[in-house]
């Protein structure tokens, strides 16, 4: 009679325990790029927020009603904005116009999102 090693996994064992894992893995990743998504739109809307804030402040001291993305960002002393931090490889109007939105696009190559005061 032989004796039956104890040690070690079964293989039916190793295999639910990846199965397990996949199922945890497919309800995870879902929610995590939901959050992530959330996390780009409200760090883009940000950055639209300051750049609105600063074409107004020009707007009101240079009496004009457009202005260029780069009398606004820049890093000299004159500038409104030192830098915008670009989180999902959007770009954001080049000119800003009183009265209108100022908006990014390709966020995260697909989606486009518009600040208006």
């Amino acid at each position: 009679m032989k004796n039956r090693s104890t040690q070690g996994f079964t293989l039916v064992e190793i295999m639910i325990v990846v199965v397990i894992i996949g199922l945890l893995a497919a309800m995870a990743i879902p929610a995590f790029q939901k959050v992530r998504s959330s996390s780009q739109d409200k760090a883009v809307l940000n950055n639209l927020r300051q750049l609105s804030s600063a074409a107004d402040q020009y707007f009101l001291e240079k009496g004009v009603s457009t202005v260029a993305q780069t009398d606004l960002v820049g890093g000299n002393s004159s500038n409104y904005i030192k830098t915008i931090q670009t989180v999902a490889n959007e770009t954001y109007d080049t000119t800003i116009t009183q009265g209108l939105g100022v908006s990014a696009a390709g966020v995260a190559g697909v989606r486009t999102i518009t600040y208006t005061n």
